[in-house]
């Protein structure tokens, strides 16, 4: 079975829909579904930390609210489900800058929630590791970067070579038990230092 169905039942929803019918019809899927949740209408102010997937009905709503809305809580972005009445291309523009992670038609059928959810729910999961994959590739490039400008600093100041610079700041690492970015980082600050020294 998936982690994404097995961990549905832990999940904490929030349905954002006025109270009619369609969303009677949702809540009551939700919770055959066996999740916590919750009902909200309009818009609150701020996103509790404990949700973990939001329907919310993008009906006469802008961008702009949405989005304060999702961001204003404290644990990340949520599971977003959108729930809409017709399709046009405002709509459609609409869903893609909130970011929704799945799209559901009103009036809502009970056949279509769960489905929605599991989809959603791996889009969400996807997006979040390709992001701390981005992050980590972001902080290595830029450690290799101030790897590379401490090898230049010390290649000016000393006469050396690309070669020699990095068995240098490879050997000081070592010696203090520290990583190489961190004696980079050293020397990069030791020739800011100095060289407002000698314009001072």
């Amino acid at each position: 079975m998936s982690d994404f169905i097995r961990d549905l039942r832990d999940l904490h929803v929030l349905v954002i829909h006025q109270r009619d019918r369609g969303a009677d019809e949702l809540l009551q899927q939700v919770n055959r579904i066996g999740c916590n949740f919750e009902n909200a209408w309009p818009i609150p102010e701020s996103l509790q930390k404990k949700f973990d997937l939001v329907f919310i009905d993008v009906t006469d709503q802008t961008a702009g609210r949405i989005k304060s809305f999702l961001n204003s809580g404290e644990g990340g972005l949520p599971t977003v489900i959108a729930l809409i009445g017709y399709e046009n291309p405002s709509t459609l523009d609409l869903i893609f800058e909130i970011g929704a992670h799945a799209v559901l038609t009103k009036p809502v059928r009970a056949t279509g929630v769960l489905s929605a959810m599991l989809m959603a729910r791996r889009t969400w999961a996807e997006q979040l590791r390709f992001q701390k994959d981005l992050s980590k590739l972001r902080d290595r490039l830029d450690n290799m970067q101030k790897i590379n400008d401490a090898k230049f600093i010390l290649m000016r100041h000393h006469g050396i070579d690309e070669t020699e610079a990095y068995a240098v700041i490879r050997k000081q690492a070592m010696a203090k038990r520290t990583t190489t970015f961190e004696i980079a980082q050293s020397i990069i600050n030791a020739d800011g230092i100095l060289r407002n020294i000698g314009q001072a």
